[in-house]
């Protein structure tokens, strides 16, 4: 990859948020008060998103730059003033893909879930407290990407049984399912249902990476060493 990544401003109706969002690398999105903000604070995780595109075998496309290219701005929704996570659709997340390209991004997504069971597998069951003395453990975090995971699953006609993510062999079901569901609705020409698949793989990648760094941010591995 060239030393610049394409980026999408999706800008909140009342201003208070911008999220940035590259398309190229589904789940390499951050949320700030301004554009400028939100451009920065993307860059700012390259680094973190890297063993994700590792995982995938595109680290060498994936390469260190220091250039944004903003190729669309698009109106968010309330959400996206009030959590500063995207909640509205593209024009690129609803351009036709080939099939290839959808492998493409659908390898990332696959990497975002392995580079999350890696993050659960080794960080502590209890996580750091926010300043007021509340916060989720690792095991309620994991149940809450997972369960919100099985609701858009639904969109694709995967009804994954409540619960059967939390097993290995339900959750590799679960996962296959959910890939090979979108490759036959992309086939069909098929949204999901009122999602376009591509953002139904970045909001998926980014839904999943989100709160793999954020286990990383709360790890008390370090401090009870």
């Amino acid at each position: 990859m060239a030393a610049e990544i394409r980026v999408m401003l999706e800008i909140g109706p009342h201003g208070k948020k911008v999220v940035a969002v590259a398309p190229d690398w589904p789940g390499l999105e951050r949320g700030a008060k301004t554009e400028e903000a939100a451009v920065e604070r993307l860059h700012s995780y390259r680094p973190r998103y890297a063993p994700v595109a590792r995982l995938a075998g595109m680290d060498a496309a994936f390469a260190t730059g220091s250039t944004v290219d903003v190729v669309e701005r698009y109106p968010g929704t309330g959400s996206t003033d009030f959590w500063g996570i995207s909640f509205a659709f593209s024009d690129i997340d609803r351009q036709d893909v080939s099939s290839d390209a959808l492998e493409r991004e659908l390898a990332l997504m696959r990497a975002c879930w392995a580079f999350f069971d890696d993050v659960r597998s080794r960080v502590s069951v209890e996580m750091r407290k926010g300043p007021r003395g509340g916060g989720r453990h690792r095991d309620q975090i994991v149940r809450h990407t997972f369960g919100t995971e099985r609701d858009w699953a639904k969109k694709i006609g995967v009804l994954t049984p409540e619960g059967a993510m939390l097993t290995d062999e339900g959750l590799h079901a679960h996962r296959d399912a959910y890939r090979d569901a979108i490759r036959t609705f992309h086939s069909q020409g098929k949204a999901a249902r009122t999602w376009p698949l591509r953002y139904l793989i970045r909001h998926t990648a980014y839904h999943t990476l989100d709160h793999a760094w954020e286990m990383e941010d709360k790890d008390l591995t370090a401090s009870s060493a």
